[in-house]
């Protein structure tokens, strides 16, 4: 039993899951264009498992703001034929970072453990689809679009209202099938959020974490971490690696079970260190 199916049966673990982002794409914030071809892909997924971690997160639209959306059959061309080969390459837990239902039956199709949502299953068949097929999900709160999103960073208590969200959505899914370990929630840093709200929410961690769904956070070299690292705006996301792996080290004390990374070998000692001395 691995680490992933482990939280999966309800065990706690000393660290949390380690899931490591593979873009298959050519304008994602941070690395796009860098995988987008199948050999670049492979590497990539092989060098972060060889740095520790536990779940490779394949997604194949950017949803960065701003980003354009693109059709499903170009997302189908990209993520499924590197899904095919990491399962011939690797004995490697997979998720499809998708919001699209027809996506996810494919994804699924070919063995991936973990269905990693932005829209939270609320596209046409989703929640059917994957409550059918007992697939764990990740659901993640957002306002909007990619292009609209940073208009519609409004609320009267942010905290509040992410919470309710996502305990809405999490009981749709028990209500489905789903149990309650095979349910992963996400704040959505960054998405619709303004940095003070950003800040407010991970202050709050502990309290998506007494839901008692596996709590993922994700803020990889986001403009969150830039901004509060005082870079300047146009900065390179690589610039904003150290700043990452401290709110990594931040959201494990707090009780993330999972954390969505770029720099996986980083965090990893980050963590290992920061555990080693509390």
């Amino acid at each position: 039993m691995n680490r992933f199916e482990q939280v999966i049966s309800g065990e706690l673990l000393e660290q949390p899951l380690i899931m490591g982002i593979l873009n298959v794409t050519p304008d994602s914030f941070s690395d796009g264009g860098h995988f987008q071809y199948l050999d670049q892909a492979v590497e990539q997924a092989e060098r972060m498992l060889e740095e520790g971690a536990d779940i490779i997160d394949v997604g194949g639209e950017s949803t960065r703001p701003g980003a354009q959306p693109v059709s499903l059959q170009e997302e189908l061309d990209r993520v499924l034929p590197v899904i095919e080969a990491l399962k011939q390459s690797f004995d490697a837990t997979l998720s499809i970072d998708t919001y699209k239902t027809e996506v996810m039956k494919e994804a699924i199709a070919l063995g991936v453990d973990l269905v990693n949502d932005v829209n939270a299953l609320q596209s046409e068949g989703a929640l059917e689809l994957v409550a059918a097929h007992q697939v764990p999900v990740c659901l993640m709160h957002k306002k909007g679009t990619p292009q609209t999103m940073q208009q519609e960073a409004v609320y009267e208590d942010v905290v509040e209202e992410v919470l309710t969200f996502l305990q809405q959505r999490a009981q749709a899914c028990e209500e489905a099938g789903l149990g309650k370990n095979r349910i992963f929630l996400d704040p959505g840093f960054g998405f619709a959020k303004t940095l003070e709200q950003n800040i407010e929410l991970f202050e709050s961690l502990d309290q998506f974490v007494m839901l008692e769904y596996p709590v993922l956070v994700g803020v990889s070299r986001k403009r969150m971490i830039g901004e509060l690292m005082r870079l300047p705006s146009d900065a390179s996301p690589e610039k904003r690696v150290l700043g990452s792996v401290v709110a990594a080290v931040m959201a494990t004390l707090k009780g993330a079970k999972v954390l969505r990374v770029h720099d996986v070998l980083e965090t990893r000692q980050g963590i290992e260190t920061a555990l080693s001395l509390v």
